[in-house]
């Protein structure tokens, strides 16, 4: 049976931080998109233990009003890193506004995370830096983020961990329960991640860890999103002239 042993983890997590710094950036900063959610602030607390909270850069992005905006600042308050704010509404607006025809739905919704990204190497350039990937196993099972957009980065500590695994951590490294076991919410239709999804992430993270769901339909749904999303984990297919 399936054991997580989270301290462990999370002192093995630190450790892998610091290696991949000495090895791809030596005194490099590590930047991070905070968006005041569980994932951003386990991420950006792990840089802090690895790094010292000198060398963590986090980068608050609202898409002109955002409503739960205090969460990011209550998580760089408390970690006591240096942070910036970066308005990416006239951007998002700009694109908008200049292509020649109307965005589908999807485009619009992916826009603003990828317009993120660029944001946060905008940063990065300009401040030493290494981007913080911050997805979890559970969101990248279904494909639940944006290629090139969230899913990006240049190192991902957390990839690998259920977000029960990462709740979990999330507690060891002392962080507000209000941000830990925040209730994840897409921030377009204001429903829950949950909702959107059509199943928990606990029978989700159960399935993955375990191999047991209790639901026929969401085992079908489950497997279905995981198929359809793999390519998002894989590298871009490239032709080999075999020469």
């Amino acid at each position: 049976m399936y054991t997580f042993h989270a301290e462990k983890t999370k002192n093995e997590c630190v450790q892998w931080i610091r290696d991949f710094f000495d090895k791809n950036g030596s005194g490099c900063n590590a930047v991070i998109g905070i968006s005041g959610g569980k994932d951003s602030s386990i991420v950006a607390a792990l840089c802090v233990e690895a790094l010292g909270r000198d060398r963590v850069i986090g980068v608050l992005m609202p898409n002109g009003e955002q409503a739960d905006i205090d969460m990011a600042k209550l998580l760089v308050s408390h970690l006591g890193i240096r942070h910036f704010i970066v308005n990416i509404k006239n951007a998002v607006d700009g694109l908008t506004d200049s292509v020649p025809f109307e965005l589908s739905e999807q485009s619009r919704v992916n826009l603003p995370p990828r317009i993120r990204m660029a944001t946060l190497y905008a940063v990065s350039q300009s401040h030493n830096g290494r981007v913080a990937n911050t997805c979890n196993l559970s969101e990248d099972w279904v494909g639940y983020s944006t290629r090139y957009g969230d899913s990006a980065g240049d190192f991902s500590p957390c990839s690998h961990l259920t977000v029960q695994e990462m709740k979990q951590i999330g507690r060891l490294l002392g962080l507000p329960s209000v941000l830990v076991d925040k209730v994840p919410i897409d921030g377009l239709c204001g429903k829950t991640d949950e909702e959107n999804l059509g199943f928990t992430y606990a029978e989700l993270d159960r399935y993955i860890r375990e191999g047991v769901i209790d639901d026929p339909e969401k085992k079908a749904k489950i497997d279905r999103m995981h198929v359809q999303n793999a390519f998002k984990l894989q590298l871009m297919p490239a032709f080999d002239p075999q020469l």
